[in-house]
């Protein structure tokens, strides 16, 4: 059985293109918005990643199934029904009260889901995501 190929890998798309892109004018400014938090939390340049990922820096990883490949350390999407927060550290216990001090949100196992980045503490969001970059930075060494 032949294995899967990972289907987001860096890209040389336009990062401010892809922003100017989005069809939604509140979308496209909250994403200008994350876009900025992240390019002060982490020092780098964006990149795309596949079709809608922005994303920071990047890290190997390799699973123990043998499935290994390259991701971003951090990133967003701003899609359609959310703005989506790529983050590590839920385990953290300074993550649970920057979460509970949030606002509106919704969590998956590694992602944030921010509907209108008004219902959110910016601050507290802000260091979630340097929380996020510093454990990365911890658990994948360059």
């Amino acid at each position: 059985m032949a294995k899967a190929e990972v289907k987001t890998k860096a890209t040389d798309v336009s990062v401010a293109e892809f922003i100017a892109a989005v069809p939604d004018m509140r979308r496209r400014d909250e994403a200008e918005v994350i876009d900025a938090m992240h390019r002060r939390v982490t020092g780098l340049e964006p990149r795309m990643w596949g079709p809608s990922i922005i994303g920071y820096g990047s890290y190997d990883y390799k699973y123990e199934s043998g499935r290994e490949g390259t991701s971003c350390r951090a990133g967003f999407s701003p899609r359609k029904a959310a703005l989506v927060l790529y983050l590590a550290g839920d385990e953290e216990a300074e993550a649970e009260g920057l979460y509970a001090r949030l606002g509106k949100h919704s969590r998956g196992k590694a992602c944030l889901y921010i509907k209108r980045l008004v219902d959110v503490d910016l601050a507290a969001l802000e260091r979630l995501v340097a929380l996020s970059w510093q454990l990365m930075n911890e658990r994948y060494p360059k």
